[in-house]
């Protein structure tokens, strides 16, 4: 009978186990369902926790030099809401000053765009016609063709409000959208202040749980995943930082001395995008050298080579020194980190990437090698 017992319980599991995944499969669609609800709720919190993280780095900069020595019980009790206040500040200061920079410049670079279109198409008209020996069946067609560019703009106006009714639809569902994005952004910051002010309760907590429901040896594999995880995530945000504000810099220096138009404002793009590895400062530079061919289209190609040069000085010297160095990453599996990580989730998926493979590189390595040891001992 004590042998009976345990086999029947062995197969009420795998009855169940199959109940679970039989019900898993006739109810996917529920499922899918669910997960995106649950996902929608909870998506404020999980930002709040990213933006809490980023601005914790800074925060615990800031915290080393905050009146460090200061005996004065109300700077003490002061020093972490203080610090968490310019963190936030820093960070959004940062991201209006990019914004002013580059969003005017951007505007008026299209409107420049616009007026010139029908110019730079009237010059190579006008060359292709002059040069008619060389492309003369082309010649003769860009001859024969006129471009009312009064009636194109007129038509485009028509389009535009024949779609009245679809375009109050597609601003009303825009405004809710973005009503949504700014109250999740609300709430999430909101969060993210009470996890930095809380910080060493919630560790404590958490520590808590580790002991009462994981094994000693469980408690130990995870918190090593961890302090590989936050090692690699910390040093590759605060190195991309240091290596974009360094090329952002280089690059507005370099346009000033070689007189580009646009200099503080590419700078600053090139900056900024060069915040996502490998391709970002490459996304800015197609946007500058667009900018700059509206004004004069040689000094664009010289930005180009200008670029390219910086690029060379970029991937060989900062990167492997700012960047590849603090993760730790080989450069061809930060190529393969940056491709899978876009093609999986875009742009953020491209952050997340890198530290995330450096996160199971390292761990892979150590071990490899814990395996080597205990292989040589054996022998």
């Amino acid at each position: 009978m004590n042998y009976i017992k345990p086999n029947f319980k062995e197969f009420l599991k795998y009855i169940l186990c199959v109940g679970v995944i039989i019900l898993i499969i006739t109810r996917l669609d529920k499922i899918f369902s669910w997960a995106g609800n649950l996902w929608e709720i909870i998506f404020p919190l999980v930002l709040g926790c990213l933006i809490a993280y980023v601005l914790n780095i800074i925060m615990k900069f800031l915290e080393r030099y905050w009146f460090v020595n200061s005996k004065n019980r109300f700077v003490q009790r002061t020093r972490r809401g203080a610090c968490v206040f310019l963190s936030i500040f820093f960070v959004l200061g940062a991201v209006i000053l990019i914004i002013r920079i580059i969003l005017p410049e951007l505007i008026e670079a299209f409107g420049v765009i616009g007026k010139e279109i029908p110019i730079y198409f009237e010059k190579v008209q006008a060359w292709i016609i002059a040069n008619g020996e060389m492309f003369p069946s082309l010649a003769e067609q860009i001859g024969t063709m006129e471009i009312n560019w009064q009636e194109i703009f007129e038509r485009l106006v028509g389009y535009a409000t024949s779609g009245v009714s679809s375009m109050l639809n597609s601003a009303v569902l825009l405004i809710t959208n973005v009503v949504g994005s700014i109250f999740n952004v609300v709430i999430a910051l909101i969060f993210s202040i009470y996890v930095l002010l809380n910080k060493e309760k919630l560790k404590s907590q958490l520590q808590t749980l580790e002991k009462v429901y994981m094994s000693p040896s469980a408690v130990t594999r995870l918190n090593k995943v961890i302090e590989t995880a936050h090692s690699c995530f910390t040093s590759f945000i605060s190195g991309q930082c240091v290596e974009a504000v360094i090329l952002g810099s280089l690059c507005t220096v370099g346009m000033l001395l070689l007189r580009f138009p646009y200099a503080p404002m590419v700078g600053t793009l090139i900056g900024a995008t060069a915040l996502i590895p490998m391709v970002g400062a490459y996304l800015g530079a197609a946007v500058g050298a667009f900018m700059i061919f509206t004004v004069n289209p040689i000094k664009a190609l010289g930005f180009l080579i200008f670029i390219v040069i910086l690029q060379q000085l970029e991937g060989n010297l900062i990167y492997p020194k700012v960047v590849g160095v603090s993760i730790g990453l080989p450069g061809i599996w930060v190529l393969v980190a940056v491709t899978i990580g876009g093609g999986l989730g875009g742009v953020p998926g491209m952050l997340i990437g890198v530290p995330l493979t450096a996160t199971i590189y390292r761990l892979i390595c150590h071990d490899v090698k814990e395996r080597k040891e205990k292989m040589i001992i054996g022998e």
